[in-house]
């Protein structure tokens, strides 16, 4: 039984790691602002390391099945 809040939680962290992560690589292409207000390359990064961060707790969650 506890397998499906792991698989749903893996799902969600691994989709919007990865939504995250193609969106900042689509933005950073088109040479547009990542977020209002920041420095490009300092948004990117951040952005990036959060999608990173996103699937790495997506794939850890699918370790807890």
């Amino acid at each position: 039984m506890e397998s499906g809040p792991a698989i749903f939680a893996a799902l969600a962290f691994g989709l919007f790691g990865a939504a995250l992560l193609v969106w900042t690589g689509v933005r950073t292409a088109h040479r547009s602002p990542v977020a209002a207000g920041v420095s490009p390359a300092r948004a990117a990064a951040v952005t990036a390391l959060a999608g990173a961060v996103c699937l790495g707790l997506g794939l850890w969650c699918l370790t807890r099945i």
